[in-house]
């Protein structure tokens, strides 16, 4: 299946990224080589993370973060919170591989699903500029990220090779290195000049312009599936499948610890 543009689209417009993106997946290892590698961060020996509880998510949300999310479900199931506004979503469709991620577009009035085949599916204001639906992959595709213009975005492989659609540049990839464990997301950069990308066991890996603040390497409680950046970009978000949250640099994440209640595994958050 090649995916096809789903929903309304309309030209996202430029009013300066105020939203982050976190996409995901549990995924099995294995090797895509793509070329060019750029130095990275290894996740290993990392600040410990903050964990947010239930009532922490009721009672101390605050900013940009607090004001709403998505989450989505690998059975394509789209969930709002807060401010956050449903567009659609793939819950009923029939699908030839799981989605596995989601990414706001810059103004938060859509945003686009990838399937682990790497299909994308796009909604509200979302454009669509291409997929590797229908490209015969060495492993699958596990996140989505947008750029900060909204007129491109890179998918990244669970070995870590990325790919650029649109006007997302290529900062570099973890394919052909030796990982321990999948990559299971991405993030952008702040400033739209790198990205982070985030490992299953909670390792982080940074490229281009993001910093490294840490990561949650060894300490979770279940696989990471899900990456974040903050609205100033000097920290970032990882969650799990089931819910939980762990908080790095200027993250403050107001997000259910070990909670989720889906038919389904959390597989991707975004920020309103």
């Amino acid at each position: 299946m090649r995916a096809t543009k789903r929903g309304m689209a309309r030209r996202a417009r430029h009013r300066g990224a105020r939203f982050a993106a976190a996409t995901a997946v549990a995924a099995s290892l294995g090797a895509i080589s793509l070329g060019t590698q750029a130095g990275f961060s290894p996740g290993a020996g990392a600040a410990n993370p903050a964990i947010k509880s239930l009532a922490d998510a009721h009672l101390g949300c605050s900013g940009v973060e607090g004001e709403g999310y998505w989450q989505v479900s690998a059975s394509g199931g789209v969930f709002t919170n807060g401010a956050a506004v449903f567009y659609g979503s793939e819950g009923g469709a029939t699908l030839n591989k799981p989605i596995v991620g989601i990414a706001p577009s810059v103004d938060g009035r859509g945003y686009w699903l990838v399937a682990s085949d790497g299909g994308v599916f796009s909604f509200g204001d979302a454009s669509f500029y291409g997929s590797e639906g229908g490209t015969k992959l060495n492993q699958p595709i596990v996140g989505l990220a947008a750029t900060k213009d909204g007129r491109g975005y890179w998918l990244v492989a669970a070995d870590g090779g990325v790919f650029s659609f649109g006007d997302a540049p290529f900062y570099g990839s973890l394919g052909a290195k030796t990982l321990n464990a999948p990559i299971a997301a991405i993030a952008p950069a702040r400033n739209g000049n790198g990205y982070v990308l985030a490992a299953r066991d909670g390792g982080v890996f940074t490229f281009g312009a993001s910093g490294f603040y840490g990561s949650a390497a060894g300490q979770t409680t279940a696989p990471v599936t899900g990456v974040a950046g903050t609205f100033f970009g000097n920290g970032y978000t990882l969650t799990t499948s089931n819910g939980s949250v762990y908080n790095f640099g200027d993250s403050s994440f107001c997000g259910v610890s070990g909670n989720a209640s889906t038919n389904s595994p959390i597989v991707g958050l975004a920020f309103y």
